[in-house]
């Protein structure tokens, strides 16, 4: 599909194009402002019952059909690039690369999955076979395996219009699952998230697939959402957003006569400590990737590394000096909503505002640009205001001078649950390093080494989560094929004649 796509401006549920009596118009950061339905309850309501029907069919289908339909949207999604990049790119003001980029990623995730469950490994089939001649009773015959729970409610992301929204990691993990999936588009990528679903519903009618498997409902306001999370119909909730606004769905899904889960990716600031044999030996160096990490996509990605931990002394002078000329370097952009923006400045203003910081780089931007942010603190001054911990989306980066070895460990003690934690270290460092890894394998879902959280690979191995409240739920992630697991559950199969167990158990 060519460039200059036009937003029909509707829901899609169940197969149908559909509007509604309230709209909203989009807010780009260029190019022309659309018009689009605004969902409520009702339109929520009308796709969750054709989920739960396609359920029926859907979720009892062979690992192949599943695959295939996996397959056949990377290709609907591919067919429609230019497109896509054209209306993502007016809509968030992100950059086309940055936006080929995730299109890449989107189209190989769901690629991923569909070769992960063709290998049929995440159903985790066991057998403990029967054994009559047990005593003092006999034992069954016992057969498990993961079957998926039904249908799911995604939340498009905000900073992520392709890859966390429409056809992103939640959705295409509920739908490898056998899942199928209703979808409240975030209200600031509409035309974004309508042409992908576009994609979507091109892929349903070439597999065949039950028209209800998946729906786009638009909003700009909480209704929809909320009605997302309280439909008896939905079985379990994929989010990623605020603390904020993540905690009050989460509240909601547990509040039900039938809490359900929800795996919400809500806030991290990714704190990196930065060891004193490699400040010393590579200071600039790490300042320099440290800035382009922090800076990247305007700070707006859940992996940015807001906080820097070191020792106090001249090596940190030194590294402050490297980082605040770097950030020099890095121009105002654009951030995704003017929302965004004046969030973001506010956070800025809520830390500058306690007097315990100094600021080393102030940003000056109006509207939705901005530039990034550089302040410094002290380990008493961050141990005794826990403002200071809170995540400030977007490029802003505070650097902790600790007074010791101890006042660092009582930092990564103090420290609340991370996406990701980072040493920067040296062999020297080791016997530091050594002391911060129980602590820091605690409170995070990722822990790195000599590197920069930003970036976060698609694969078998990746966790995308941690303890709250960087996520809800410490024991799952949103990337890579453990995703698959969030919507699944396990059967026990007792003594059951094999015509009429799953296909996935007989011969086992």
């Amino acid at each position: 599909m060519s460039r200059n796509f036009k937003p029909r401006g509707k829901h899609l549920i169940a197969g149908e194009w559909v509007g509604s009596e309230e709209t909203f118009a989009s807010d780009p950061a260029t190019g022309p402002s659309h018009s689009f339905a605004a969902g409520t309850a009702a339109e929520v309501d009308r796709a969750a019952k054709a989920a739960e029907e396609a359920f029926w069919t859907y979720g009892a289908t062979s690992r192949g059909k599943r695959a295939a339909f996996l397959h056949a949207i990377a290709d609907e999604i591919e067919a429609r690039g230019e497109a896509i990049t054209e209306i993502a790119a007016q809509e968030t003001g992100l950059p086309e690369a940055r936006i080929n980029g995730e299109r890449g990623r989107t189209t190989g995730q769901l690629r991923l999955f569909a070769s992960h469950i063709e290998k049929g490994e995440y159903l985790d089939r066991r057998h403990d076979p029967a054994n009559p001649e047990r005593q003092p009773l006999p034992k069954p015959d016992l057969k498990l395996m993961q079957l998926p729970i039904g249908p799911v409610g995604v939340f498009g992301a905000s900073n992520f219009p392709l890859a966390f929204s429409t056809a992103g990691g939640d959705t295409a993990s509920a739908l490898a699952a056998g899942c199928p999936v209703v979808v409240k588009g975030h209200p600031a990528h509409p035309g974004t998230g309508e042409l992908v679903a576009e994609a979507i519903e091109a892929a349903i009618r070439k597999t065949g697939q039950h028209p209800g498997v998946f729906s786009l409902v638009q909003s700009n306001t909480n209704e929809a959402g909320e009605a997302l999370v309280k439909h008896p119909l939905i079985r379990a909730i994929g989010f990623t957003g605020s603390l904020r606004g993540g905690r009050a769905l989460f509240n909601l899904a547990q509040a039900r006569p039938n809490p359900i889960p929800f795996y919400g990716e809500l806030g991290s600031v990714n704190p990196q400590f930065l060891l004193p044999a490699a400040l010393a030996a590579r200071g600039e160096k790490i300042a320099q990737g440290w800035a382009a990490s922090l800076t990247m996509g305007v700070g707006q990605f859940c992996t940015n590394p807001g906080v820097a931990i070191a020792l106090d002394g001249s090596d940190v002078e030194s590294f402050l000096g490297a980082a605040q000329t770097a950030l020099e370097q890095i121009a105002e952009q654009p951030m995704l909503t003017a929302g965004i923006a004046n969030a973001y400045r506010s956070g800025r203003d809520k830390v500058i505002g306690l007097n315990c910081v100094r600021s080393r780089l102030a940003s000056k931007g109006e509207g939705r640009k901005t530039g990034p942010d550089l302040l410094e603190t002290t380990g008493e001054e961050w141990l005794s205001n826990p403002a200071l911990h809170e995540e400030v989306f977007g490029p802003f980066g505070i650097v902790v001078r600790a007074r010791s070895e101890e006042e660092m460990l009582e930092i990564a003690r103090r420290v609340e649950g991370q996406l990701t934690c980072t040493l920067h270290m040296d062999e020297a460092d080791t016997a530091l390093a050594a002391a911060l890894m129980p602590i820091l394998s605690r409170k995070a879902g990722r822990v790195i080494a000599n590197g920069f959280p930003t970036g976060v690979e698609v694969s078998d191995a990746m966790m995308h989560g941690g303890p709250y409240p960087a996520s809800t739920n410490v024991s799952t992630t949103s990337v890579g094929t453990l995703a698959i697991r969030r919507f699944l559950r396990p059967v026990a199969y007792q003594d059951m004649p094999e015509s009429l167990l799953p296909a996935d158990l007989k011969d086992l």
